[in-house]
């Protein structure tokens, strides 16, 4: 065995590591948005159509939900910190190589397959392991925290990639991305220990007493497809699987992909409208931050009604604006503050049904739904954009799709207070 390297800060290194998570969902998410700045330089410089450029989105999207489960059961086994390197190493080089692309096939490998792994692997269900491992109090605040990185990343980085490609083309944007990520690979191998045991540390808010959970052994693989046998007979796992696909056919998948090009038909340019996703993404930064604080002090099903209705109705009210600046910026406020605000409850209620042990695995199934949302989404706004001209068809079922994963949400069962159920043994 090794050595443990002690580190600085006691349990409060758990913070340490938190804030390199965070920089490495932000820069993970901010791939997974690129394409959405990317299809317009595409269609103009190699002519390719937006259904083709949405395909290539649709499958990175999600891949890049598909790969949570086995991402998280692979941290179970492999290692954490060699998973999460391996994966920043995956995104970097397949973004580089990007740069050379002349053929749809090609967008559709690097950035749909060999990017959607790779930033799967660095997605909600890190966050989730994160979590679990290192904090025993304010877990709540945490997830809100990665959730906000994640979507923060999704958004912030689009005014930068717009400029970027408008100074240098698309080839900038995606060699910067790939620069972004090889830089984050030496940060997590110094500052990232496995675990708090390996830093000979306890978790924060831990007192030592609490029970230790076994260590898991075997094929992750296999691992992963179990927690999806086990769960799938449990109601809750369908409820927030269902709620959770809604949550990526509404936001990364729909506003994430098309707003850009949305706000281009209307003839808003492209700086300035992903300037205003950008300041959706400060805006969810606070109100998803401020969704984990709630999640640990109200009835997380509550907050997902909340939440799921206000966006349905935020989506449906949009194709009637007249885009002004005063229209928009109330779009912008509400959407933000409500873009992945969802995710501190899914994951609490998932840790309630199935246990801190087998939530991770768990989540990253609920995940891979919320990317199987955020995919359809991504392709069926490009072919109807391109069958009918608009969005407004688009908007109009995001919206109701909200409205029903409100009035879901109310239907989860929960045990009660530290209770563990549904396949949590």
């Amino acid at each position: 065995m090794s050595a443990i390297v002690k580190r600085p800060f006691g349990q409060n290194y758990a913070f340490v590591v938190a804030g390199v998570i965070f920089l490495s969902l932000l820069a993970a998410a901010g791939l997974r948005a690129a394409p959405g700045v990317l299809m317009l330089p595409l269609q103009s410089s190699l002519g390719w159509d937006r259904t083709t450029i949405s395909l290539g989105a649709a499958i990175g999207i999600f891949l890049y939900g598909l790969a949570g489960p086995f991402a998280a059961a692979l941290m179970q086994t492999f290692g954490l910190k060699r998973t999460l390197v391996c994966a920043l190493l995956l995104m970097s080089i397949s973004t580089a190589l990007s740069s050379m692309m002349t053929a749809p096939w090609q967008f559709i490998t690097l950035w749909g397959v060999l990017s959607g792994i790779g930033s799967g692997a660095v997605a909600l269900v890190m966050g989730a392991t994160i979590v679990n491992r290192w904090f025993v109090s304010n877990r709540g605040l945490m997830m809100g925290l990665f959730s906000a990185s994640t979507a923060t990343g999704t958004l912030i980085f689009l005014p930068g990639f717009a400029a970027l490609a408008a100074w240098g083309g698309w080839q900038a944007v995606v060699l910067t991305i790939a620069a972004i990520t090889a830089l984050l690979i030496p940060i997590v191998l110094l500052l990232v220990p496995e675990s708090p045991k390996a830093a000979g540390l306890l978790p924060y808010g831990a007192t030592g007493a609490e029970p230790q959970q076994p260590a898991t052994t075997g094929n992750p693989f296999a691992n992963a497809i179990r927690a999806l046998v086990e769960a799938s007979r449990t109601r809750t796992f369908w409820y927030l699987f269902a709620t959770f696909f809604v949550c990526g056919f509404t936001t990364n998948g729909l506003v994430g992909t098309h707003m850009i090009a949305f706000c281009g038909d209307m003839g808003i340019a492209e700086v300035q409208a992903a300037s205003m996703l950008a300041m959706m993404g400060i805006f969810d930064l606070v109100g998803t931050t401020a969704s984990g604080w709630l999640t640990d002090r109200v009835d997380p099903r509550k907050l997902l009604f909340v939440y799921y209705g206000l966006r349905g109705l935020s989506l449906i009210y949009l194709p009637f604006s007249d885009f002004s600046v005063w229209s928009l910026s109330i779009f912008v406020v509400f959407y933000g503050l409500d873009w992945i605000a969802t995710v501190p409850p899914t994951v609490r209620l998932a840790n309630e049904a199935f246990g801190d042990r087998k939530a991770p695995v768990v989540f990253g199934w609920i995940a891979a739904g919320h990317q199987l949302g955020a995919a359809s989404a991504a392709f069926l706004a490009g072919w109807l954009r391109t069958e009918q001209g608009n969005y407004f068809d688009a908007f109009m079922i995001a919206g109701a799709t909200g409205v029903v994963a409100a009035l879901l949400a109310l239907m989860i069962a929960r045990p009660g207070r530290g209770a563990v159920v549904e396949g949590a043994a």
